[in-house]
């Protein structure tokens, strides 16, 4: 049997604890109790909980994040998220039991995927998973990672996938001389993607102006990577001389609209990342200003390989991202949640933004 944490696809703030039998994970692979061939079967040991998820749940059915980990009982659906697993079973040619993994899992204990051997470790070759970007496919073998850390596996769930998103759209960024602006504001701004895309911003030598809510504003200060910090009903305080780009995280129309006007032609471009305030409405009818572009990491990975090789890319970004935990360890708090009601309970806090910034939640159903 295998326990996972799931979702209401219609209602993100509507969860269940569902159990099932473990030979099938709800997508056709290892039906009717048979575990058949060209499937293993993990034990999902821990994965990370961050705002990342809120957004992969808002926008879920949009970006087909609910069918990672498909359950065929809808409306419910798994989110899914950065984790550790070991291999319990497998049928796959070269693939022994006992090895251990990190990629995207389900919040479970368990997960049964059809996939392939690769010299690196595993790539779910399930046809349902054909129409995602390869870096959504693979679980690494940490054994044959020369960068596996044991002490740095929580700030890795925590922090690896987010980093790459921030890295890429700051990378965008630049790559177009940050359309003229000298500054990048950043709404959302305790999120960890934010946070990360902060610090990138302020490596880049830009200034970053963070937008929170009241209850985050002093953290958020207090983290340095913002040159900047105010709350959301302090927009007008703003220089609105400076020309900006903002990078919106919250996927909050309101907030998104007050920036467009009180920015007005001095803002260069907009762009859309995430949406960490899932219950606020993103509609932006006739909003002045550019029309808000929707970051896709994938595209911008494949754009970046091709200019400078996969390898470079990866060498570029890892040694950022050494960078980046480094400063994390200045503020970031890990905090261990164990058992289907604490990770329940972890969920809704991050929902409704009830966790500090500082923490970082590792989770183990």
């Amino acid at each position: 049997m295998t326990t996972t944490l799931q979702v209401d696809t219609t209602d993100i703030a509507h969860t269940r604890i569902h159990t099932i039998q473990a030979d099938d994970d709800g997508d056709g692979e290892g039906t009717d109790g048979e575990f058949g061939p060209g499937r293993v079967r993990l034990a999902v040991e821990s994965f990370a909980l961050t705002a990342n998820n809120i957004t992969y749940a808002s926008a879920g059915s949009f970006l087909g994040y609910w069918d990672f980990f498909p359950t065929g009982d809808e409306p419910w659906g798994q989110v899914p998220a950065m984790g550790y697993a070991r291999m319990l079973e497998s049928t796959v040619d070269g693939v022994e039991p006992g090895a251990r993994y990190f990629g995207f899992v389900p919040m479970g204990d368990e997960v049964v995927i059809e996939a392939k051997a690769t010299s690196t470790g595993l790539w779910a070759s399930g046809a349902h998973r054909e129409a995602h970007a390869p870096a959504y496919r693979q679980f690494t073998d940490l054994a044959s990672d020369p960068d596996h850390d044991p002490a740095r596996e929580p700030h890795v769930a925590l922090l690896r996938g987010l980093f790459m998103t921030s890295y890429l759209a700051e990378d965008m960024l630049a790559e177009a001389d940050n359309h003229g602006a000298t500054a990048t504001v950043i709404t959302s701004a305790s999120s960890k993607t934010s946070i990360a895309l902060a610090w990138c911003v302020q490596q880049r030598g830009h200034r970053a102006i963070g937008l929170t809510s009241t209850r985050n504003h002093q953290v958020v200060a207090s983290l340095g990577c913002y040159d900047e910090v105010c709350t959301y009903d302090e927009i007008a305080r703003l220089d609105g001389t400076e020309p900006v780009v903002v990078v919106d995280m919250a996927g909050n129309g309101a907030v998104l609209e007050q920036v467009h006007r009180h920015y007005g032609d001095n803002l260069a471009f907009s762009l859309t990342v995430g949406a960490t305030h899932h219950d606020a409405d993103r509609a932006t009818p006739d909003l002045p200003g550019p029309t808000p572009e929707f970051f896709f990491a994938p595209g911008q990975i494949e754009k970046r390989s091709a200019d400078w090789g996969p390898g470079e890319l990866m060498k570029r970004m890892g040694g950022r991202f050494d960078q980046f935990v480094d400063f994390s360890d200045g503020w970031l708090e890990i905090v261990r949640c164990s058992g289907p009601d604490a990770v329940t309970a972890a969920y809704h806090d991050v929902l409704e933004g009830r966790r500090s910034p500082t923490e970082g939640l590792i989770c183990s159903m």
